[in-house]
């Protein structure tokens, strides 16, 4: 499933015309509902799914706190503790500034709610209500006695934190944030989902996503950005009964050395878990004679061997624990040369990225047949290597400009191929400015070797399927992230990448 996603100045857009016609407080009291529900539902889970155990199951007498700043989203906070407060809520509000939503405040006090000066040590809900959707620069946390509580080691000892609309200090449209932001536990996002809480540092910052419809969508444009759920694409179709090895699709690799002959194994391995009909692997000697010895389906082709394989092949990978021995790096020069002219679908990774730096000289890019993969350190060479400040701002996490999804468009369109950019919220984009995001959730994902497993699914699914680059991503990142969460639901990150070869087709 494929959700739209929408920067704050989308939805701000879509929200002046119902404001110009004085419908705004019916746009609130949407939002403080809908975040009142869903603080409600969480209350009221199982007290094993509760982050304070005990203090789970009943919304009467629950303790629930807001920050609350000076405009409408801490307007929103208001009006949901009333509500709250109606169930038998104890709530409490902290105003942040000297003035707040009259209105909602007056509602709130009305209901039995009590404007404190700190945060009472038996909170178990905290709102973060501080700033909104129109909030750019450098985030400040307030200073307010107890909310260091937010901070605490023991998951027991602090309050489940519930961002209003998203959490304070993060940019809606980029996800660029500083240090002073309050992790979210879940936020409660109103009218769309927005980018901010998925792309960049937002993205680890917003915990669980829940949006909250306020009557926003005839008003929205076209979204260009979607997010991918985890399950999205993940299951590989059958072979049909009269399919064949080389109708199920031939994969090409180019991969390994030997000071990275796992890079190889792991590669080749993923592509025949995914299902290609063959694989054959062009690397020296010693490299192919252990993937044999590993995979015996695998078809060895020596290193300088280039022709007749690439000819063959419906689908290329490129890179996977290539090295830097200038022999290899000529021979896959020329496996790329091949693919370019003859249009054949290819994963260009790891070391195969520095050679864009030849195609750069002779073409200008590259060709829309290609993806590459880069992770955020090979993104910024590339930056580098394409003379690109504007681009290289965009890639630093630290920076004010930061913006991973306009990043990756700007790549997408410089070199003319599709761009997945590796992170905790992968970005994927075309030459024509599509972007899909996908959250994995997974952060057992960051070791070493992931990214070449990576490479072999998408290597197998874009010979197999005759798809564009965005499916076969998002199919492949789906079916990465699943393998997973099958072998580490809990999150520990207690596995290597080997282990995910054998969960691909759990």
């Amino acid at each position: 499933m494929f959700f739209n996603v929408y920067t704050g100045n989308q939805i701000r857009a879509a929200e002046k015309p119902l404001l110009d016609v004085g419908y705004g407080p019916v746009l609130m009291r949407r939002a403080a509902y809908g975040l009142a529900q869903y603080i409600a539902q969480l209350i009221q889970r199982p007290s094993g799914e509760y982050p304070r155990p005990g203090r789970g199951g009943s919304v009467y007498g629950a303790q629930i706190t807001a920050l609350v700043g000076s405009g409408n989203n801490g307007g929103d906070a208001l009006f949901a503790l009333a509500y709250l407060a109606q169930r038998g809520a104890s709530t409490h509000a902290v105003l942040t500034r000297e003035r707040a939503h009259p209105e909602a405040l007056a509602a709130f006090r009305a209901a039995g709610g009590r404007v404190v000066e700190s945060i009472p040590p038996t909170t178990s809900v905290l709102i973060d209500a501080v700033l909104g959707t129109g909030f750019r620069g450098e985030y400040t946390r307030p200073q307010v006695p107890g909310l260091e509580i937010v901070e605490a080691d023991a998951a027991a000892a602090r309050p489940v934190v519930v961002a209003c609309d998203l959490p304070s200090g993060v940019n809606a449209d980029t996800g660029a944030a500083g240090d002073h932001v309050v992790p979210a536990d879940h936020t409660v996002t109103f009218g769309g989902l927005k980018q901010g809480l998925i792309a960049g540092r937002g993205g680890t910052l917003s915990g669980a996503l829940h949006t909250v419809d306020i009557g926003l969508q005839p008003h929205l444009p076209k979204s260009t950005v979607r997010l991918n759920s985890a399950q999205n694409g993940a299951i590989v179709a059958p072979p049909g009964l009269t399919d064949h090895k080389y109708s199920r699709g031939v994969l090409h690799m180019v991969a390994g050395s030997s000071a990275y002959p796992g890079a190889a194994l792991l590669t080749a391995g993923a592509a025949v878990h995914t299902g290609a009909g063959m694989v054959t692997l062009q690397a020296p000697e010693t490299v192919r004679s252990r993937v044999i010895s590993a995979y015996p389906e695998v078809v060895g082709v020596p290193a300088g061997d280039t022709s007749a394989a690439v000819t063959k092949a419906d689908g290329v990978v490129i890179g996977p624990g290539l090295g830097t021995q200038p022999d290899q790096l000529a021979a896959a020069e020329a496996v790329l040369e091949h693919v370019l002219e003859a249009a054949t679908s290819c994963v260009l990774d790891a070391s195969g990225l520095g050679l864009i730096r030849t195609q750069l000289r002779r073409r200008g890019g590259l060709n829309k047949n290609v993806l590459i993969t880069p992770h955020l350190g090979e993104a910024r060479r590339l930056a580098a290597e394409l003379r690109d400040q504007v681009l290289g701002s965009m890639l630093d996490p630290g920076a004010a400009q930061a913006d991973p999804v306009e990043a990756a468009r700007r790549i997408a369109g410089r070199l003319d191929c599709t761009v997945l950019l590796k992170g905790a919220t992968t970005v994927v984009a075309s030459p024509e400015g599509d972007v899909v995001l996908h959250r994995a959730q997974a952060p057992g994902l960051a070791t070493a070797g992931t990214g070449d497993v990576l490479s072999g699914i998408l290597g197998a699914l874009c010979a197999t399927q005759e798809r564009d680059w965005l499916t076969v991503t998002t199919q492949g990142v789906s079916m990465h992230t699943l393998a997973a969460q099958r072998i580490d639901p809990e999150g520990y990150g207690h596995f290597g990448a080997s282990a995910l070869i054998g969960a691909l087709n759990r």
